[in-house]
């Protein structure tokens, strides 16, 4: 179907201007409404204005000008139907072929942080929706373009043949469906945090593809990342890469996972990361001390990690992350000298974000089969929790120091969940057990003679006092744990017996 008028009214003027020049060369005469018709006429281009057609001023500052039938009657009609036919012309309303329509700039506006709740609601598009809607129904008969990426595909095939074929067409339907679907999620979104409801009784969600990846955890599944619209800065979505190869599936959530954990510091701060868990964690007064740490909490399982740093990388820092195979190394900047450093690995990915503590947080959703879970981010920290010293002897500084540190990491580790920690640093990990002596087993294991005068952080209450008699039998001094076990007594009666000093936070911090 050859494409004899258009319609064109779009806030992103992007590339609007020559791609409506070469329509009008091929015959197509234009509609065109408010800034876009000003932008087209000041380019000389000869449009019509949209008053010409509907035979009514545009009104109330340009809320209603395209919301009437002789619009909405030439989107709708089938031109197969005679009886839809006859009433075109019955009511002198002329068909329109193509729409080119993109919409008030919503998300941009509400992005403002001065921003106020009347100028977000005057950029809510009603008319653009409402026409994009019309014509990609009717994509049979009427094409539609809401992405300023498909004019060259448009324009292509009006030149070719005068028209565009039906597969492009629908598949500029589905587009636009998309597009006003994603549209109207964040304005829903936006208007529900405005009234305080946590969790509405329908949850509409939206995000942006951000690259195709090769594969997901696995080479036989499929994948693509995706970015939530107006979602937390020092995200990983956010990440500038500087080098290095593509990211994958695998890479994106243990990225994710080792900038939770850095987040938890003030103090400089390194995070290595391995399959979702972490396997060294260290601070100190300088990002290179902090490095030194996490690399000896676990030289093994460093290897071929995921680095996560919250102080710009520097040279002497640098020089030493070099000497192993690392997948990634996120920070918040790196020094010329580290970056001349870390380039000379050729598959290295270097990737900057401002890495700074705790935003407002999220809601987190996961996914199961035909359904959703959601649940705020878990972002209790020791400040939060209320601390209670139950055996007879109380921590000493060092212990508290090194208790903090447990009880930072051990809410990021796959529950059950047991952290040894030491001088600034993990010294035993033990991930995603069945039971808990079974997770404090590998953590002492792997502390060895460094679990003599640790501290040991627990993700949730001992139900016995199991864990705590393999602990005091590893040379662990100091105890942090949530309490709330039936059998607490236990525990506590057993710490006293080994001079162990326990502390209760009560808060669990799960994390399957």
């Amino acid at each position: 179907m050859t494409i004899k008028r258009a319609l064109v009214s779009v806030s992103d003027k992007e590339g609007i201007v020559p791609f409506v020049q070469a329509l009008v060369e091929q015959g197509v005469e234009v509609i065109s409404t408010g800034g876009t018709k000003k932008a087209l006429e000041e380019a000389g281009v000869t449009v019509i204005g949209i008053s010409e057609v509907t035979g009514f001023p545009e009104i109330m500052d340009g809320r209603v000008k395209t919301l009437h039938p002789n619009i909405h009657g030439g989107l709708l009609a089938m031109r197969e139907r005679q009886e839809h036919v006859d009433q075109l012309q019955q009511h002198n309303i002329t068909p329109i072929d193509l729409v080119v329509v993109n919409l008030y700039p919503f998300q941009q506006t509400i992005a403002k942080p001065d921003v106020d709740f009347a100028d977000a609601i005057e950029n809510i598009d009603i008319g653009g929706p409402s026409m994009l809607r019309s014509a990609a129904k009717n994509h049979k008969h009427v094409t539609v373009v809401v992405d300023p990426a498909d004019y060259e595909t448009v324009l292509t095939e009006v030149k070719q043949v005068g028209a565009v074929t039906a597969e492009t067409k629908r598949k500029l339907a589905a587009k636009v469906f998309r597009h006003t679907a994603a549209y109207d999620a964040v304005i829903a979104q936006y208007l529900t945090d405005q009234v305080g409801e946590e969790f509405p009784e329908s949850l509409t969600v939206t995000y942006t593809k951000k690259q195709s990846l090769r594969y997901g955890e696995n080479p036989h599944q499929k994948a693509a990342f995706y970015q939530k619209p107006l979602g937390a800065t020092s995200s990983i979505a956010e990440a500038k890469q500087l080098h290095g190869k593509e990211l994958s599936y695998n890479n994106i959530n243990d990225a994710d996972a080792a900038l939770a954990i850095v987040k938890e510091f003030s103090e400089p701060a390194i995070v290595a990361i391995k399959h979702m868990n972490p396997c060294g964690v260290g601070s100190g007064p300088s990002i290179e001390t902090a490095y030194d740490k996490a690399y000896e909490a676990d030289p093994v399982s460093i290897f071929g990690g995921i680095i996560a740093a919250n102080r710009e990388i520097d040279a002497a820092t640098a020089l030493k992350m070099k000497e192993i195979f690392l997948e990634i190394i996120i920070a918040p900047s790196f020094s010329e000298e580290a970056l001349t450093i870390l380039t000379g690995k050729k598959n290295l990915r270097l990737l900057t974000l401002p890495v700074g503590q705790h935003e407002k947080p999220e809601l987190k959703v996961t996914s199961i089969h035909s359904g959703a879970l959601v649940q705020e981010e878990d972002t209790l920290g020791f400040d939060d929790a209320t601390i209670q010293v139950v055996t007879k002897r109380e921590p000493t500084e060092t212990e508290w120091e090194d208790l903090k540190l447990a009880w930072k990491v051990v809410k990021h580790v796959k529950s059950n969940a047991i952290v040894l920690t030491k001088d600034n640093m993990t010294v035993g990990i033990g991930a995603g057990q069945m039971n808990r002596v079974g997770a404090a087993k590998i953590a002492i294991e792997q502390a060895a003679e460094k679990a003599t005068g640790s501290a040991l952080g627990s993700d949730a209450f001992f139900p016995m006092g199991d864990t705590v008699e393999a602990a005091g039998k590893a040379g662990v001094t100091a105890i942090i744990q949530p309490g709330g076990s039936i059998r607490d007594e236990e525990s506590i009666a057993k710490a006293d017996e080994l001079g162990i000093a326990m502390v209760f936070t009560g808060v669990r911090h799960f994390k399957h």
